[in-house]
């Protein structure tokens, strides 16, 4: 019986007097009684002394509370040989008391100890039945507010529910006019298609012939007059006697001579490459692009927007930096680019000449050649009634536009120029590989009280207005 006894004796002499558990931190007072450190605080609870100990009432000071390891030891020793047993439903944990009683302030269930330890002595603490019928009350009020709350719940629900099948409804019905306007679409561009192609036909066999006729025709005439300056000359050569032989009829041949010039076609197609809708779809990639005054040629004349420039009379006293382009008559936009879709407009009216494009970003600006694409420079140049390209390539037109449109997409390699005026394709550098830093390029190549100017883009939604 002695080692139960022992263990027992283990047991009370590591437990608290206040919490009734295992020691935690235990502190000494200077009674000499011991107590957890958490336990001591919370029952010594007002913030000066003098503190009455909980087991003898004898008057200590808080400051003079010693640990005790030792008794921390045991504690744990004991912990160890004989862990606490599950509490039982209705039982504080801490004291190992029944659960009588309930703090409104902490909203939490109290036992005797839990009282004792005057830690609630300031909170409103009633007996759990007094505290259980009070609450009850306010919870049925609670559950009748929640119970229409989730009332509200299910007819917000079921009109979310409607709203989304609705909506669902609305998007496949725009899902099928999308599809089926774009369906649409295919077939009137394809039909279009068809048509530029077969009038491209017809104007091709009504010219074509006619031109490859009078160029044959021109041929045998050429023949015809071949052999008969091989003819002339070989008589030039003969006495006197077989110069004059026959002369006559030479000289006949001679005078029946006649020319017939080639006929006169005029070097414009009357199919124009046009497709409808295009325009509208470019200008979806519209940005705004201002003029670079640290790249303009002394020459020219900027706006203070930075969207018009003109070739003017006289040189500005400007600095020469590498920026500036000299002896060229070009400005550089603002903008750069190096990879996207890009669009803009450019209203150049009735000037008599003028360059746009692109070049890239580090082109010689001293250039006194041709700015060509071997050199960097990707333009459309406007002489007179023809759009001239570099590569030497022409694309005569009948009516030159009053507003040119220039699209540039850097990873297809393409940079087109349309008329705003009518969609109509002017020109069109396909499969570029492009590389480095791109920036847009404007040249009044003469003066002109016209000048050159940067259409502004409209805001997203708005309506085109006239070209």
């Amino acid at each position: 019986m002695a080692a139960p006894d022992l263990s027992a004796n283990l047991q009370e002499e590591a437990t608290c007097a206040i919490c009734l558990d295992y020691f935690t931190d235990p502190v000494m007072t200077d009674c000499g009684h011991n107590f957890c450190r958490e336990c001591i605080r919370r029952c010594w609870g007002q913030p000066e002394g003098p503190y009455a100990c909980p087991e003898c009432r004898e008057l200590s000071a808080q400051r003079n509370l010693r640990p005790n390891r030792p008794l921390a030891k045991m504690a744990e020793l004991a912990r160890r040989l004989h862990p606490p047993s599950p509490v039982p439903p209705g039982v504080c944990a801490a004291h190992r008391e029944p659960l009588a009683a309930f703090c409104g302030d902490e909203l939490r269930l109290l036992c005797a100890g839990c009282e004792r330890s005057g830690e609630h002595w300031a909170h409103r603490v009633r007996p759990l039945q007094d505290a259980a019928d009070d609450l009850k009350g306010k919870l049925e009020v609670s559950l009748e507010q929640l119970r229409k709350q989730m009332e509200e719940a299910l007819l917000f629900q079921a009109q979310a529910e409607e709203t989304c099948a609705l909506w669902q409804k609305m998007v496949d019905s725009q899902r099928q006019n999308v599809l089926g306007e774009f369906e649409r679409l295919r077939l009137l561009l394809a039909e279009e298609e068809q048509r530029l192609l077969q009038e491209l036909e017809e104007e091709e066999l009504a010219v074509l012939p006619r031109l490859r006729e009078g160029a044959a025709r021109l041929g045998q005439q050429s023949a015809q007059l071949a052999q008969l300056i091989a003819e002339l000359e070989g008589r030039c050569q003969l006495p006197a006697l077989g110069l004059l032989q026959d002369v006559q009829e030479v000289l006949r041949r001679v005078q029946d001579v006649k020319l017939q010039p080639p006929e006169v076609v005029p070097m414009e197609l009357r199919t124009v490459c046009r497709v409808p809708g295009l325009l509208d779809i470019l200008r979806r990639f519209r940005g705004d692009v201002t003029l670079d005054p640290d790249t303009a040629n002394p020459e020219l004349v900027l706006s203070e927007d930075r969207r018009s420039v003109q070739r003017g009379a006289l040189r500005q006293p400007l600095p020469d930096s590498p920026e500036r382009f000299d002896p060229g008559p070009c400005v550089l936009g603002q903008e750069r680019f190096s990879s996207g879709r890009h669009y803009w407009e450019v209203e150049v009216g009735d000037r008599a000449s003028w360059a746009l494009g692109v070049c890239r970003d580090n082109v010689d600006r001293k250039e006194q050649g041709e700015l060509s694409a071997g050199n960097g420079f990707w333009i459309l140049v406007f002489l007179g009634s023809y759009y001239a390209c570099t590569e030497r390539a022409f694309a005569p037109l009948r009516e030159p536009p009053r507003r040119v449109g220039v699209f540039l997409d850097y990873e297809a390699g393409l940079l087109a120029f349309y008329s705003a005026s009518d969609g109509s394709l002017l020109f069109v550098f396909p499969h570029t590989p492009f590389s480095g830093t791109l920036r847009p390029l404007f040249s009044p190549l003469s003066s002109s009280p016209t000048p050159m100017t940067i259409c502004w883009p409209k805001a997203p939604g708005e309506p085109p207005g006239p070209q």
